[in-house]
């Protein structure tokens, strides 16, 4: 198998050397495809530009893709064909006092699109300070997946539903993740 450009230097060698070629394309053309983005990708058709790889010396002189398909792969191998605004889905947590509440919490709030899934983590022990003593119970979390926007209205229902005088309702934005998950949350949790 030749991979290069007709009358350039080029590779030689069988699949196995063409797919070690390919991972490689897709290991240093990540960053470039994140910046480029998926849009962008579809109407690519040369590597003349990526001067990145020049650091390559066996891929300096790779001019072109016989295809647009392999470009397609890479993109598909790097994952950057999904973008995500840090910060634009959370984690929230919730504390309860049992597995009952916690159930009939979670199931609720994913009926009322206020999150797409709710982790229950059971037996978790809590020490804290109340009313000026120190106290520990066994509770049950809530892992609650949502858009950061839904946290206030989440909070309410928390608020109006739960048997504790203050309700923990905590969030941390979702930083990053796997792009196929981060997108179903948004499909499943309205604006």
């Amino acid at each position: 198998m030749t991979i290069g450009p007709p009358g350039a230097e080029v590779l030689r060698g069988g699949p196995v050397k063409a797919l070690i070629v390919t991972a490689l394309l897709a290991v240093f053309m990540l960053p470039l495809l994140r910046a480029v983005g998926s849009r962008a990708l579809s109407t690519l058709s040369t590597l003349s530009t990526l001067s990145t790889l020049s650091t390559l010396s066996t891929l300096s002189t790779l001019s072109t893709l016989s295809t647009l398909s392999t470009l397609s792969t890479l993109s598909t191998l790097s994952m950057a064909s999904e973008t995500y605004a840090s910060g634009t889905h959370c984690a929230a947590f919730v504390t309860c006092p049992n597995d009952g509440v916690a159930k009939e919490l979670a199931r609720a709030i994913v009926e009322r699109k206020l999150a797409a899934c709710v982790n229950i983590v059971p037996a978790i022990t809590s020490v804290y300070e109340w009313q000026g003593k120190i106290e520990e119970d066994n509770e049950v979390l809530l892992m609650i997946k949502t858009r950061s926007s839904k946290v206030p209205a989440l909070a309410q229902y928390v608020r109006s539903n739960h048997p504790y005088e203050v309700a923990e309702v905590i969030s941390l934005p979702i930083d990053q993740g796997n792009p196929p998950y981060l997108k179903w949350i948004g499909e499943v949790v309205p604006e």
